[in-house]
């Protein structure tokens, strides 16, 4: 495995998240291979390529299995497509790392805007790790778009393509 300096544990995830629990579904950055020159801030094509992987340790003690379902439970797929919703939110991390994370994570926005092709493969219960894998696959200014991919013990569990909006506004940094 190569070395990547985009290995974030938890700490780090929630200063760069404005997510809380139970709303926070990334436990821990693995890699992030960004694309194009880090140091530019004008989100194109450019960044097509872009890949994020991340985990979630599912835990009986998350508040949906108590209602989804007590007797086999099951994490809800639209769980699942959050936690790839936030692990693509990571693709814009190594371009606005060397500011202030503190200050670009509260001044940044990750606006889930479609969700298509959704396939729930099967199901993903407590105990399980979550791998969930994001490449960018579009890119013009705030409109991101991804292929994604949720992974248990190697099988794939769901896979999507998800649109976003990720907009950056910072004193000194807007992203067009």
């Amino acid at each position: 495995m190569d070395d990547n300096r985009y290995r974030l544990n938890i700490d780090q995830v929630r200063k760069y998240l404005p997510h809380r629990a139970p709303f926070l579904m990334v436990d821990r950055v693995l890699e992030i291979h960004p694309s194009g020159d880090v140091k530019s801030l004008v989100f194109d094509q450019t960044k097509n390529g872009t890949k994020v992987v991340t985990i979630k340790n599912v835990t009986y003690n998350e508040p949906y299995f108590v209602g989804h379902f007590p007797a086999f439970s099951i994490m809800p797929g639209v769980m699942i497509v959050e936690a790839l919703a936030q692990t693509s939110s990571f693709s814009i991390y190594p371009y606005v790392e060397h500011y202030d994370v503190e200050v670009i994570a509260r001044d940044f926005q990750c606006i889930l805007v479609g969700v298509d092709n959704l396939r729930l493969r099967r199901p993903v219960t407590p105990g399980d790790t979550l791998r969930l894998e994001t490449v960018v696959t579009k890119c013009r200014g705030k409109l991101w778009q991804f292929e994604a991919v949720a992974m248990v013990d190697g099988q794939k569990v769901a896979e999507c393509e998800i649109m976003a909006n990720l907009i950056l506004k910072t004193e000194g940094i807007v992203t067009q």
